[in-house]
């Protein structure tokens, strides 16, 4: 266990890798933006001139032992970010304050710092050393840009996304606790013969629902110190063929929501009966992340039930009462203002609606549009809610293989930028994995690399994660592939408080079982402050913090349930908070790509997708799964 041997930030910016990073080039603080070209469409992404190739034809995957965590080849003729440990080599990818309206704030980042991370690669290892299991594989979407394909014209598109679909190249899928395969999931019915039916009827709307069955018999075998089963829901949504996507939950007073398919439905906490139901004319197609502090949430649904039916339409839901509000179309920014996908994020009373190159902004409460795309060269196109409203925006450059991004905190009523942090060419804002504090993945599609920094309140570089050769991130953020429309928030597998950020590590799976570790960084510095082994043969997985405390998912294997466990922020052994029941084992090891909350002392395992081979085994489905003391 080391500690930081200072607070003070690095000299240097981003692009740590597992071999001391390689710096990035960056725009230097003297050359302004370049300026918008007269003939690039509104939609083109970012341009600018061409970055320094990787080594010819490197494989789709990286191969096992090679890097993915470093940073651009090529050193720059002048100073910057980058994490070079000897004087005069490449700075990292990480540039300065944005210039223009925004102003010059340099601070102590433009010095370079000591150290072998500018070098140029030899030959066979321009190619990162390593993959993490939250990369995307070259080409994948979510790399940036507003994702693979989001800065193309509408032509361009168009065309490149046939031959994806039909080639099925350059798709990939994010680890999750399952997995995430790309295949058709199938998760079959648990054999528990202990395990309740379904009710055969629910009271949609006035609360006097009969919900599930009573859970006691999956409490019979309960033996000391295991939580207690509070509810389980199967699915009871006839779907299509292909099955649906589980957005949410939401939670409001005593209720839990979540959306699937045509419909929206609120369960009570305590006992799981349905409350409320709100049936949809069309699919659920966004979502935002958290709701209102009084429960309003708006969702996005298609305008059409049919395969080229847009992701246009905002519906308003009291998630309180179940009841419908204000409906309203998004109100399109001209010809290359693509609504086939959207993200959706809220802060405040404030819903943002991102994607290629344009966005809007509406009042949660009564729909009245707050605003829309900035004036000016740069656009935001995606957002992160909550705390604070953050928003990547993409400038229009001369090169598309060369993009221009920044990160944004914007006043949620007014849409105006409060500070710009812009990063060095090439590198393009792909997910904010805490908002308070800031912690922002940056992707580099032409070089294959990412990484991940911290900035501060003010919007300045803060550190750059710079994990230890060997140590492999993970992050699940999803596997859903969407064309124009990003999604910054929704990451899981990660927590944060005022100066550490704690992730976990890709399984280990060389011994008997596998298993993992979480390491915690150091915000100020960037470097790892501690780290803490699973158990043996179990694997754990960051949440967020609770009481203070880390708090984790231990998941659960063959032969043992799963159980929320807790480590001080000083780092330490795993101490049990809410051990899972032994008899519930299977069916919470039977959950295909769960994701798993800790709310109001309940922890709560959903499926985040439900499919089957066929009706009867659909409506078996275990879809929710709640344990309390």
């Amino acid at each position: 266990m080391s500690q930081p041997p200072s607070q003070q930030p690095p000299q240097g910016g981003f692009g740590a890798p597992q071999e001391p990073p390689n710096g990035a080039p960056q725009q230097p603080q003297d050359q302004p933006n370049p300026a918008m070209p007269p003939q690039t469409p509104p939609g083109q992404p970012p341009q600018g001139p061409p970055p320094a190739q990787p080594p010819a034809g490197p494989p789709q995957t990286p191969p096992p032992g090679t890097p993915a965590y470093g940073y651009p080849q090529q050193p720059p003729a002048g100073p910057g970010y980058g994490y070079p440990q000897q004087p005069g080599q490449a700075p990292g990818p990480y540039g300065q304050q944005a210039p223009g309206p925004y102003g010059q704030q340099p601070g102590p980042y433009g010095q370079q710092a000591p150290g072998p991370y500018g070098q140029q690669p030899q030959p066979g290892q321009g190619y990162p050393t390593q993959q993490y299991p939250g990369v995307p594989a070259p080409g994948g979407p979510g790399s940036g840009a507003g994702g693979f394909l989001k800065n193309k014209t509408g032509v361009v598109v168009a065309a490149a996304l046939a031959v994806v679909l039909v080639a099925g190249a350059g798709t990939w899928f994010l680890v999750s606790d399952s997995g995430d395969d790309p295949k058709k999931p199938v998760a079959g019915p648990s054999n528990d013969p202990k395990a309740p039916s379904g009710s055969p009827t629910v009271d949609e709307g006035d609360g006097n629902g009969d919900g599930r069955e009573a859970d006691s018999d999956l409490n019979a075998g309960r033996k000391p110190g295991e939580a207690k089963v509070a509810w389980l829901q199967k699915n009871d949504v006839d779907l299509p063929r292909s099955g649906a996507a589980v957005e949410g939950p939401w939670f409001t007073g005593d209720l839990v929501v979540k959306a699937m398919y045509r419909s929206v439905s609120g369960y009570s906490v305590t006992d799981g009966k349905k409350k409320w139901n709100l049936e949809l004319p069309a699919d659920v197609c966004a979502a935002p992340n958290t709701a209102t502090a009084d429960g309003k949430l708006v969702l996005g649904v298609k305008d059409g039930t049919t395969d080229r039916s847009d992701c246009s339409v905002l519906q308003m839901i009291d998630l309180n009462t179940g009841k419908a509000g204000w409906k309203k179309s998004v109100k399109k920014n001209g010809t290359w203002d693509f609504l086939s996908d959207i993200g959706l994020a809220i802060s405040g009373d404030t819903v943002t609606v991102g994607r290629t190159s344009n966005s809007n902004a509406y009042r949660v409460s009564d729909g009245k549009e707050l605003f829309g795309n900035p004036e000016g060269n740069c656009k935001p196109f995606a957002f992160a809610g909550g705390a604070k409203l953050i928003a990547a925006a993409s400038c229009r450059t001369d090169d598309v293989k060369n993009p221009q991004h920044q990160v944004q905190e914007l006043d949620p009523v007014t849409g105006k930028a409060k500070w710009t942090y812009q990063p060095a060419r090439g590198w393009e804002v792909s997910k904010v994995y805490s908002v308070s504090p800031l912690v922002v993945r940056f992707d580099n599609e032409e070089k294959k690399q990412y990484g991940i920094a911290a900035l501060t309140e003010s919007g300045k570089l803060r550190s750059q994660l710079s994990p230890t050769k060997g140590d492999k991130l993970t992050v699940d953020c999803g596997g859903s592939f969407a064309v124009f429309g990003e999604k910054l928030e929704g990451c899981s597998g990660v927590a944060a408080d005022a100066n550490t950020f704690y992730i976990g590590t890709e399984d280990d799976s060389s011994g008997t079982a596998r298993t993992n570790k979480v390491i915690a960084f150091d915000l100020n510095t960037g470097k790892p402050k501690w780290e803490a082994p699973a158990p043996a043969e179990r694997v754990l997985k960051p949440l967020g913090m609770e009481g203070g405390n880390v708090l984790l998912y231990m998941r659960p294997k063959y032969d043992a349930a799963g159980a929320l466990v807790t480590i001080p922020p000083t780092g330490g052994t795993p101490k049990t908070l809410l051990q899972h029941p032994e008899s519930t084992g299977r069916i919470e090891n039977g959950f295909f790509s769960s994701k798993v909350l800790y709310q109001g002392g309940r922890s709560y395992i959903f499926s985040k997708r439900v499919s089957a081979s066929n009706d009867k085994e659909e409506l078996e489905q275990s879809t929710m799964l709640v344990f309390t003391k």
